[in-house]
């Protein structure tokens, strides 16, 4: 049975983290003032920067205020949860405290009678090959209790370097520019036309790339519709726009909504 609802809203990729106030309190203020005007909400991944067991959150003040703001709107209306590549350890304790009900990646939806399906992206860009190998080798149970069995400031410690290293690839990457990176980065035709095949829909959504964006896209006799969600950053002016924003679904369609202005 997939979720049905006559209304919804979708977020992804806010990154939490207590190093970016300014996102962390438009997200406090998101699941208090628009969120529960809808039926439900499908948060897919990356809501943390990055997310290194679920025992974290007894000595983060920060996360607890997450955890409060998310069980105080799981008391008003339905809210969905998909793992991120960020935040892909969040577990059944989290879940449990914030009232969230876990979806798998990819996930079928239907909202205002019409099917999506729901993914967090980075499964999609299969061009980037060396990625999707890591991504299959962290995704394994074994390793992830290999990796949680470690002590906390260990694992801090592998997550604050591997997030060093991701910032120092993003910005030389946004250095060069080059259209074999941002080929490379981003999802595929034949990835998407494969998750609308596999799924039967015609509407996808999904977040990861933060390039938002609805696309019409076509491979060989397939035609899909793709939104992209928006990540969010209230914090770096100086370096790039502020972006904040979420996907509304309802009986009058699918449209952005830009949070930076409310």
């Amino acid at each position: 049975m997939i979720p049905q609802y006559a209304s919804a809203l979708l977020i992804s990729d806010l990154h939490l983290t207590p190093s970016m106030p300014l996102t962390a309190q438009r997200f406090f203020d998101f699941c208090e003032k628009e969120a529960p005007k809808a039926e439900a909400v499908f948060i897919l991944g990356d809501l943390f920067e990055y997310w290194v067991g679920d025992d974290t959150s007894l000595q983060s003040p920060f996360q607890q205020e997450v955890q409060r703001a998310l069980a105080n709107l799981s008391a008003k209306i339905k809210v969905y949860y998909l793992h991120g590549n960020r935040d892909f350890l969040i577990g059944t304790d989290f879940l449990k405290k914030t009232g969230m009900t876990l979806l798998s990646d990819p996930s079928c939806i239907d909202i205002a009678n019409t099917k999506y399906v729901v993914s967090h992206g980075d499964a999609l860009c299969t061009a980037d090959v060396g990625y999707q190998v890591f991504r299959s080798w962290v995704r394994k149970s074994w390793m992830q209790k290999l990796f949680l069995s470690l002590p906390l400031h260990w694992r801090r410690s592998i997550a604050h370097q591997m997030r060093s290293n991701s910032h120092a690839q993003y910005q030389h990457a946004a250095s060069t520019s080059s259209e074999q990176n941002q080929i490379r980065t981003n999802v595929t035709l034949e990835a998407c036309a494969a998750l609308s095949r596999d799924q039967e829909a015609v509407n996808l959504i999904h977040g990861h790339t933060h390039l938002p964006a609805h696309h019409h896209e076509h491979l060989r006799d397939q035609s899909w519709q793709r939104w992209v969600l928006s990540d969010w950053d209230l914090d770096h002016p100086e370096s790039t726009l502020p972006r904040a924003s979420a996907l509304s679904i309802d009986g009058q369609g699918v449209r952005y909504i830009d949070l930076i202005k409310h």
